[in-house]
């Protein structure tokens, strides 16, 4: 039954966030903002409300370890198993921002939330406070080089949602709110179930099922945008995930209720994999053809998290 009750909460969460989406671009336009703002802040803030409640439900109960790993596992999902499978089905070309702003941003984000972790195996509320606050300066530095360099705003954002009633957007939020609530109750606690019952850890589960299941909006919207050969989904959508993730999932969850760090497998083996994948991004976006990840570089990133899982469970 935990199995069942962990499909049932991800398909929640799933269900729960495409209404929070859809309902905050909608009171997003009622609120007179511009397509440009509501695709690089709501919907990425919206799109990362899954991560945000399981960490936030799993801190809550006692189990930090879930937290972390679903992070972690998430941003290892996003750039492995995401990029990778889009990238098998449709080379990706990579443009300037990916250097200059979103990759170094990325490592920094990483890095500090390494540090934070090794210095005494627990993030703190402090430190969850820089890592939101690090966030929203790197949004800000988004929205003003967009501005400068007169980038458009995304494509995938529905402009029919400004006719939307506002009885339907409530509804929409309510409906959200309560499927997010719900799934992050049923797949923390089947996880946790499932955990115990195997005698596998909380960290396992963690960082493959809960970060799959919490990564598949992502996964299914890449592939839909690569088959059709659409730029709905970009290199620098799935880094800014990564970005959110760690800033808003991990930043506000520590705010609210510290996270300790009770598997050592979190920091000796986990993170190291999340900062190798996103290191890797540069000299695979270099080499061998300059600012374009091919098909075989794609198939590289999808069998490093195949072989990441493997070794996770043979572990």
């Amino acid at each position: 039954m935990s199995i069942i009750y962990a499909i049932i909460g991800l398909i929640l969460l799933i269900i729960g966030g495409e209404f929070l989406v859809r309902a905050s671009v909608g009171l997003s336009f009622k609120l007179k903002l511009s397509k440009l703002v509501i695709g690089m802040t709501v919907v990425s803030f919206a799109t990362s409300a899954p991560e945000l409640i399981v960490s936030m439900q799993a801190a809550f109960d006692g189990h930090p370890d879930l937290a972390l790993s679903n992070v972690i596992g998430s941003n290892i999902a996003n750039i492995a198993l995401v990029l990778g499978i889009t990238a098998m089905i449709a080379p990706l070309f990579v443009d300037m921002e990916f250097f200059k702003i979103n990759w170094p941003k990325m490592m920094l984000a990483s890095f500090l939330l390494y540090y934070f972790l090794q210095t005494d195996l627990e993030l703190a509320r402090w430190e969850g406070g820089i890592l939101l606050s690090f966030l929203i300066v790197f949004v800000i530095i988004l929205i003003y080089r967009a501005r400068k360099l007169h980038i458009t705003a995304p494509e995938s954002i529905d402009e029919s949602l400004k006719e939307t009633s506002n009885y339907k957007l409530l509804l929409w939020l309510v409906l959200g709110g309560i499927s997010l609530w719900g799934g992050s109750k049923l797949l923390v606690n089947g996880a946790i179930d499932i955990a115990r019952f195997y005698n596998i850890s909380e960290n396992l589960i963690g960082v493959s099922m809960v970060a799959f299941g919490t990564s598949i909006p992502e996964l299914a919207a890449s592939i839909i945008a690569a088959v059709r050969k659409e730029k709905a989904i970009s290199l620098g959508n799935l880094i800014g995930s990564n970005i959110f993730n760690i800033g808003s999932v991990l930043g506000i969850t520590a705010l609210i209720q510290p996270i300790k760090v009770n598997d050592p497998q979190l920091l000796s083996n986990d993170i190291i994999w999340m900062l190798a994948i996103a290191a890797i991004l540069v000299p695979m976006a270099l080499l061998p053809k300059r600012n374009k990840l091919s098909r075989i570089e794609g198939f590289i990133l999808f069998s490093g998290y195949v072989v990441f899982i493997y070794l996770k469970f043979l572990g």
